[in-house]
C-alpha cells in the first residue's frame, strides 16, 4: 500500500514541476520575473500572499504582443487594471475621462471686455 501512496505523492509533486514550469514560460510569470512586484500606477506593493492581485497589463491591449524583454507590458493592480480597460473601452467609444464633448471648444472668454470696462470706470 505504501508504494501506492509513494506512487501518488511522485505524480503529484510531477505535476506540480510541471504546472510551475509552464507559469514561469508564461508571459505573466515572466513579467513577474522581471518586474518588482508593485503596481505601476497607485505603487502598491504585492506580496506573496496577496501577488494573485497584480496583473500584467500590455500597453497596446494587444494580448498577442509579448515581447521577450517585457517592453509591452507593466504590472497593474486589478483596481488600476480594470481602470486602464475601462479609460481605453470609453476612448474609442469618443468618451473622455473630463466628460466634456471631445467636438467642442471652449468659446467663452470672461475677460475678453476686461479692459473695456476697466477703461470705462476711469
Amino acid at each position: 500500500m505504501t508504494n501506492s501512496n509513494d506512487n501518488k505523492l511522485n505524480q503529484v509533486v510531477a505535476d506540480a514541476r510541471k504546472a510551475s514550469e509552464l507559469r514561469e514560460k508564461s508571459y505573466r510569470g515572466q513579467a513577474l520575473k522581471m518586474y518588482p512586484h508593485i503596481c505601476g500606477r497607485c505603487a502598491r506593493e504585492f506580496t506573496r500572499e496577496n501577488l494573485h492581485e497584480l496583473t500584467v497589463h500590455h500597453r497596446d491591449h494587444n494580448h498577442d504582443n509579448n515581447a521577450a524583454d517585457g517592453s509591452n507590458w507593466e504590472l497593474l493592480c486589478l483596481y488600476c487594471h480594470d481602470n486602464e480597460h475601462q479609460r481605453h473601452t470609453e476612448a474609442l467609444r469618443g468618451n473622455t475621462s473630463t466628460g466634456g464633448s471631445t467636438n467642442s471648444a471652449a468659446t467663452f472668454s470672461p475677460f475678453a471686455d476686461l479692459k473695456i470696462m476697466l477703461d470705462d470706470k476711469e
